[in-house]
C-alpha cells in the first residue's frame, strides 16, 4: 500500500506549480464568492434573515461530514489512469461545480415566496458545496502527495497554490464591490442582476482554470488502489487518534473562523458602516498584492529555516495583534481601516501560503506510523473541518448580525441606525482577532509536527521506498 514515484516521466517544474496554482484559482472562484458574497445576497437581495442563512449554511456542513469522507474514500479506492489517479476528477467535476455555483445567485426568484428562496438556497448551496465542489477539492488537494515526494517541492506546490487562491480573492475581492454594488438614495447596496451576472463569469472562469490545471499538473508518485476492506471503527480510531491531524483539524476551523470572519464581515463594514463598496474593493486589492508580494516570496524559504509550524504561530498571533489593536482605535476613515486589514491579511498569509504542504506531512507522518497511505482519506477528513469552520463563521456571522438588529431596512439607511453600525465594526475586529488566537493555541499545544520531526519522517519514508 505505500507509494512509489514513477519512472519515465518529466522532472517536477515550473509547468506543475502553475496548473497547481490554477486549480485553486478555479476553486476559489466558487469558494471565495460563496464566503465573501452569498449571505449578502441572500440579506439584502432575497431578504432572507442572517439568522436563517447562517444556520442553513451550518446545516449543510451535516451533509459534508459524511459526502467528504465518501469522496475520500473513492478517491483512495479508484484505480490509477494513464492521468494519474486524482487528476481526472477534475475533469470529470468542474463542469457540475460550476454550474451549481451559478444556480446559487439567481436574483429573479427575488420576488418568490419566503418559503421557495430559503429551499432553494439550501438545494442549490447542498448541491455546491457538499456534492461538486468536495468531488473537485479532495481530489485536487490528495494530488499533491502524488505530484512529487520531496517536502521542498510540496512546500513550492503549497506557495503557489496559495498564488492562486489569492490572485482569485484579487479578482473576486477587488473586482466584484465595483461592479456588484449600486448607489440608491444616498445608500451603497447590492444588485441582484448584477451578482447573477458576476456568478455566471466566475464559473465559467472556474471551469477553464480547472481545465488547465487538469493539463499542466504530472503525478509522479504512483499511489496504489486501496483495496483493503473498509473498517469504519478502524478509520474514525486512526483518524481520532492521530494528534498530527486533529492539531490541524483544530487550527484549520479556527483559521477558517479567522479568516472568513474577516472577509464575511467586508461586505457589512465598508458599504455599510464606512459607506463605501470601493473601499471593500482596495481592502481586497491591497491584502493579496501584500500576500503576493510578501508572503508568497517569503512563506517557504522561513519555513524551510525555521518550520511550518512556527512560523505559522508567530503570523497568527501577528495578524490577532493587529485587529486588536484596530478595535482600540475605531479609525473613522476608511483608508486606515484598510491598512489594518492589509497588515493583518499578510500575516494570516504566512500560514495560508504553507498549510497544505502540512497536510501532506501530516499524510507523511500517518504512513510512517501506519504503513499506508490514505491521502484521499485524510484530506477528506482535513478538507470537512474546513468546511465546518466556514460554516461555523457563516453561522455564528448571520446570528451575531440578526442579534445586534442588522436586516436589509439598515443596509438601505444605515444612518438611521447608529448602534447596529457601532456593533458592525466591532464584531469585524473582534471574529478574527480570537479566532486567529486560537488557531496559534492549537498549533502550538496540539499539532506535534514541528522542523525537526517533518525531516526525520522523510527520511524513513526515503529510506522505506529504496528497498
Amino acid at each position: 500500500m505505500a507509494a512509489n514515484t514513477k519512472t519515465n516521466v518529466k522532472p517536477f517544474g515550473m509547468a506543475d506549480k502553475v496548473g497547481y496554482a490554477f486549480g485553486d484559482f478555479g476553486n476559489d472562484f466558487t469558494f471565495m464568492l460563496s464566503s465573501m458574497f452569498m449571505m449578502k445576497f441572500y440579506t439584502d437581495v432575497m431578504g432572507v434573515a442572517p439568522g436563517i442563512v447562517g444556520a442553513l449554511m451550518m446545516l449543510a456542513r451535516f451533509v459534508d461530514a459524511v459526502t467528504d469522507v465518501t469522496m475520500g474514500q473513492i478517491v483512495d479506492r479508484s484505480k490509477p489512469t494513464k492521468d494519474g489517479k486524482f487528476k481526472p476528477w477534475i475533469r470529470r467535476m468542474c463542469g457540475p461545480l460550476g454550474i451549481a455555483s451559478f444556480l446559487i445567485y439567481q436574483s429573479g426568484f427575488a420576488g418568490m415566496p419566503m418559503g421557495f428562496k430559503i429551499f432553494w438556497m439550501f438545494l442549490t448551496y447542498i448541491l455546491w458545496g457538499s456534492i461538486f465542489y468536495t468531488s473537485v477539492n479532495i481530489p485536487y488537494g490528495s494530488m499533491a502527495s502524488a505530484v512529487s515526494s520531496d517536502p521542498n517541492d510540496r512546500a513550492q506546490l503549497s506557495t503557489f497554490r496559495n498564488i492562486g487562491a489569492t490572485m482569485a480573492n484579487l479578482i473576486i475581492g477587488t473586482c466584484t464591490p465595483l461592479v456588484a454594488y449600486e448607489v440608491v438614495d444616498g445608500a451603497t447596496v447590492l444588485s441582484g442582476g448584477r451578482m447573477t451576472i458576476i456568478a455566471g463569469v466566475f464559473s465559467i472562469c472556474a471551469i477553464i482554470c480547472h481545465l488547465v490545471c487538469f493539463n499542466l499538473v504530472t503525478e509522479r508518485v504512483e499511489i496504489p488502489q486501496n483495496t483493503t476492506k473498509l473498517d469504519v471503527g478502524k478509520m474514525l480510531s486512526s483518524i481520532f487518534t492521530n494528534r498530527a491531524l486533529l492539531g490541524i483539524i483544530a487550527a484549520a476551523i479556527m483559521l477558517l473562523l479567522g479568516m472568513l470572519g474577516m472577509t464575511g464581515m467586508a461586505p457589512y463594514v465598508f458599504p455599510v458602516y464606512y459607506n463605501s463598496g470601493s473601499a471593500q474593493s482596495m481592502s481586497s486589492l491591497a491584502s493579496n498584492l501584500g500576500v503576493l508580494f510578501v508572503c508568497a516570496p517569503l512563506a517557504a524559504k522561513l519555513a524551510a529555516q525555521f518550520g511550518k509550524k512556527e512560523i505559522s504561530v508567530a503570523g497568527c498571533l501577528f495578524s490577532a495583534a493587529v485587529w486588536i489593536l484596530c478595535l482600540i482605535i475605531r479609525p473613522q476613515n476608511a483608508i486606515v481601516f484598510v491598512g489594518f486589514y492589509t497588515v493583518a491579511q499578510i500575516g494570516l498569509g504566512m500560514f495560508n501560503t504553507v498549510i497544505w504542504a502540512m497536510i501532506t506531512d501530516v499524510i507523511d507522518d500517518a504512513e510512517v506510523k501506519n504503513g499506508v497511505r490514505e491521502d484521499g482519506t485524510i484530506y477528506s477528513v482535513y478538507s470537512f473541518a474546513r468546511k465546518l469552520g466556514q460554516a461555523l463563521s457563516s453561522g455564528m456571522i448571520g446570528a451575531l448580525l440578526t442579534m445586534i438588529g442588522y436586516s436589509d431596512a439598515v443596509a438601505a439607511a444605515p444612518a438611521s441606525y447608529p448602534d447596529v453600525l457601532n456593533n458592525i465594526f466591532n464584531l469585524a475586529c473582534i471574529i478574527p482577532a480570537i479566532g486567529l488566537i486560537i488557531v496559534a493555541l492549537a498549533l502550538i499545544f496540539i499539532y506535534p509536527l514541528t522542523k525537526g520531526r517533518v525531516e526525520a519522517n522523510v527520511a524513513e519514508l526515503e529510506r522505506r521506498r529504496s528497498k
